[in-house]
């Protein structure tokens, strides 16, 4: 529907959009070494679609489908790829939901860009640096992967964006729309605290979920609550 969405770039940004009833549209991005098909985020994206909202999920530069090199996949360029998304939105009232470091993209995209109503955390990362010491402190940038996985090779440009933002939370107070934090109790990747923590410097009204069992991609049994509370929410918010 619409087209052909390249980043600053040049890249093609791969997507699938599920079409809805009206103008509302949920934009959905993933966390680090993921993309558009996780299955959480294909559960959501249906779950709204049911609820006659649209939604586009979509995978950052360089990571699923999308054109580029994983190595440039840093916060700060996928906060100019989430903007290159909202560019062909332009008839829309938008909604964001991040997983993740998907989620500190969008704190620092909703927190400049006006056109973002609407904004839910997903295990939200917040603060950047203190992950990425906590996770790749002990791998050698531009040598070792990301979980030793072969296909996410560390980058020293992606070390030197999480240091330099060093934490989302400082910018929280700049975001003025409904936003919903959710968090699983079990989550071991990203603690349920940056959610506690960055929910001190949001304005009114953001509001905390904590699912309790639930991991950090919403396994088993937490997708399908995870899908309902925040398909309700965005319906009665956006």
């Amino acid at each position: 529907m619409f087209g052909e969405i390249r980043n600053e770039q040049g890249e093609r940004l791969d997507y699938t959009y599920h079409k809805g009833n009206d103008n509302r549209i949920v934009v959905i991005g993933h966390g680090v070494t993921g993309n558009k098909d996780r299955p959480a985020l294909i559960a959501l994206a249906e779950g709204l679609a049911d609820a006659g909202i649209s939604a586009l999920r979509f995978s950052f530069s360089g990571n699923g489908d999308s054109e580029g090199e994983f190595t440039n996949s840093t916060i700060t360029k996928e906060v100019a790829d989430l903007g290159s998304v909202i560019d062909v939105l332009s008839d829309n009232r938008i909604c964001y939901v991040g997983h993740s470091m998907g989620g500190a993209v969008g704190v620092l995209r909703a927190a400049t860009d006006e056109r973002i109503e609407v904004l839910v955390s997903l295990a939200g990362m917040v603060h950047t640096k203190a992950f990425a010491d906590r996770e790749f402190g002990d791998v050698t940038p531009d040598q070792g992967f990301m979980w030793d996985e072969p296909d996410c090779p560390l980058s020293q440009v992606y070390m030197d964006d999480m240091t330099a933002i060093d934490s989302v939370a400082k910018h929280a107070s700049k975001f003025g729309g409904p936003w919903l934090l959710v968090h699983g109790s079990e989550d071991d990747i990203v603690p349920i605290q940056d959610s506690i923590d960055v929910l001190q410097f949001a304005n009114e009204p953001t509001e905390l979920l904590e699912l309790s069992g639930v991991d950090h991609v919403f396994s088993d049994d937490g997708t399908p609550i995870m899908v309902e509370k925040v398909v309700a929410w965005i319906s009665q918010k956006l």
